[in-house]
């Protein structure tokens, strides 16, 4: 099993970077920021609970998270592998995504960390905001969701560095060029 999770601050790529990724290696794609959106825009109880959260710029409880990471992972019926994209988000649900995956016989194979320089993280949100309409990319709340990164997430990279699964990601750059440094990480692992 490939296990693969996509790290970088809102704006770096992961989402572009993880078509690709799904497309070569063949493995499954967990978005939780896609998941939650699809439960908002159907008006579950969960979707309004985490729009309560997301329109503050604020993580979701770790519980409601991984309560849908489980249910989604196990819905993968002869799965190569998984990317974990926008998940996890803090140490605490590294080490829950640990447990459910040893529960399993798995575990994470590589933490590829998207690194892209926070003014271009900027400029990329506000575009999106503008060409998708997604009422989170604006600049207050990009700015909140950049706070909430660099506090509670960021401190991940020393975890998986000390787990043995970290990988540095130059984040700038062509898409190509971007996904060919991913692809050798990868295939080494």
């Amino acid at each position: 099993m490939l296990n693969i999770v996509i790290f970088g601050a809102p704006g770096s790529g992961k989402g572009t970077q993880s078509e690709r990724i799904v497309a070569k290696y063949g493995i499954n794609h967990i978005s939780t920021g896609e998941v939650l959106r699809a439960e908002i825009k159907a008006g579950t109880e969960l979707g309004l609970i985490a729009k309560g959260y997301i329109d503050q710029g604020q993580l979701l409880p770790d519980e409601l998270i991984i309560d849908i990471l489980a249910s989604t992972l196990d819905s993968f019926k002869e799965s190569k592998g998984v990317i974990f994209d926008g998940f996890p988000r803090t140490i605490a649900q590294a080490e829950a995504l640990k447990q459910m995956l040893a529960e399993r016989g798995q575990e994470v194979s590589i933490m590829l960390d998207l690194d892209v320089p926070e003014d271009e993280l900027m400029t990329r949100l506000i575009k999106r905001g503008q060409e998708t309409g997604r009422a989170d990319d604006n600049e207050e709340t990009i700015k909140k969701r950049l706070v909430v990164y660099h506090s509670q997430t960021s401190p991940l990279i020393d975890w998986y560095k000390n787990d043995g699964k970290y990988q540095h990601i130059n984040g700038l750059g062509t898409m190509e060029g971007i996904f060919a440094e991913i692809a050798e990480a990868v295939d080494k692992i």
